[in-house]
């Protein structure tokens, strides 16, 4: 891999990861600080704060992993250091 090649797979891979990290830090720590206003909301009977706190913020975690690992293995293969 040549050098510039190597600089802008790490670039793509950084950008990705702090995008991932400041989604990770959206849901598992700023909507919970939000859990009383979000109470207000029900959803199928239960208060949305709740529903964040058990439910929600494990989902869109698993998503994340999901998303995180197509869009890498997009990146490795775009540099050729993709595994087969």
């Amino acid at each position: 891999m040549a050098v510039l090649d190597r600089i802008s797979y790490w670039k793509q891979t950084r950008r990705l990861m702090f995008i991932m990290l400041g989604l990770w830090f959206f849901f598992g720590y700023f909507i919970h600080f939000f859990v009383e206003q979000l109470n207000e909301i029900v959803i199928f009977g239960f208060p949305l704060g709740f529903y964040m706190a058990a439910q929600g913020s494990l989902i869109a975690f698993v998503i994340m992993l999901f998303i995180f690992a197509s869009k890498q293995n997009r990146i490795d293969e775009e540099h050729n250091v993709d595994e087969e």
